[in-house]
């Protein structure tokens, strides 16, 4: 079998992960970071579903091969930045240490090949319902990981007929007009917040909604999510930035990673705690020969 062909970037932003939820791409996700690597990789914040996994474990094999494949690259030299999120808010704790080879930050300001300088944060700070009224946010995660749970049903049956995967719950979401509205004005928020710092733009995560646009003269980007769209940005080595789309890997490349996958469920090995936590330091990067290694 002939290794994948590797795209090399400078830097790599993914975010909403939501490892712990049976809606988290997993497989997607594994085959992504199988066929890319960058001398930077940002992990935006909703990584682990601290929230999803308070009210019943959810650890499939695939979840725990995530993880290990990010200790994997972080290990072989690429620069590893975790900034956390609401849903992994509990890793605030340790803000400003290193978890083995994983920075851990609040935010990140990110200058590109070309010299523009980018905040990096989650942006869920922005959004009024998370901030004023928790609860009605654990209310609205109930009724997302529902529709997410249709989701991944209707997708059964589209893979049974030899179809791409399609995200239902991000196609309802975009037609309900005052969550369209919701999102403008996150949009807006950010943007202007990266201006009032002085900064050219921002790469945020937390609304599930990939985009690159501008926003009043200031850079606004969004990585999308490993739950509905599938997605990452990317910095090539020029400085230039692009949305990567991983919805439509063929049904069959998936089919055949699983099986290779054991069946028996590997315990999650994570770094000792707390010898792995230090401040964190900056360390080289080392092309992988091949990254699924």
């Amino acid at each position: 079998m002939t290794s994948p062909k590797i795209t090399h970037w400078r830097t790599l932003w993914i975010s909403d992960i939501h490892l712990g939820t049976s809606g988290c791409k997993a497989d997607f996700l594994l085959d992504f970071l199988e066929h890319n690597q960058a001398k930077t990789l940002y992990l935006v914040g909703d990584i682990v579903d601290g929230w999803a996994l308070r009210r019943s474990w959810h650890w499939p094999s695939s979840h725990n091969d995530v993880v290990q494949k990010i200790l994997r690259m972080a290990r072989h030299g690429t620069r590893v930045v975790f900034i956390p999120g609401n849903h992994d808010e509990f890793a605030r704790d340790f803000i400003g240490y290193a978890f083995g080879d994983i920075e851990i930050q609040d935010e990140e300001i990110h200058q590109t090949a070309d010299g523009r300088r980018l905040l990096v944060l989650h942006g869920d700070q922005f959004d009024h319902v998370i901030q004023h009224g928790k609860w009605l946010a654990h209310v609205g995660d109930r009724l997302y990981t529902f529709a997410l749970w249709l989701n991944n049903h209707y997708n059964a049956l589209r893979r049974r007929r030899g179809l791409p995967y399609w995200s239902l719950s991000q196609y309802l979401k975009h037609k309900v007009k005052n969550a369209v509205a919701f999102m403008t004005d996150f949009e807006q928020a950010l943007a202007g917040s990266a201006r009032e710092r002085g900064l050219d733009g921002v790469v945020c995560g937390h609304i599930h909604r990939p985009e690159i646009r501008e926003v009043e003269g200031v850079l606004y980007c969004n990585d999308g999510d490993w739950v509905e769209s599938l997605s990452a940005l990317a910095e090539h080595h020029d400085g230039k930035l692009e949305l990567l789309d991983w919805s439509h890997v063929p049904v069959e490349r998936l089919g055949r990673q699983q099986a290779a996958r054991p069946h028996t469920p590997r315990p999650l090995a994570l770094p000792a705690l707390p010898s792995s936590l230090r401040r964190h330091g900056k360390h080289p990067y080392k092309p992988l020969d091949n990254a699924g290694s």
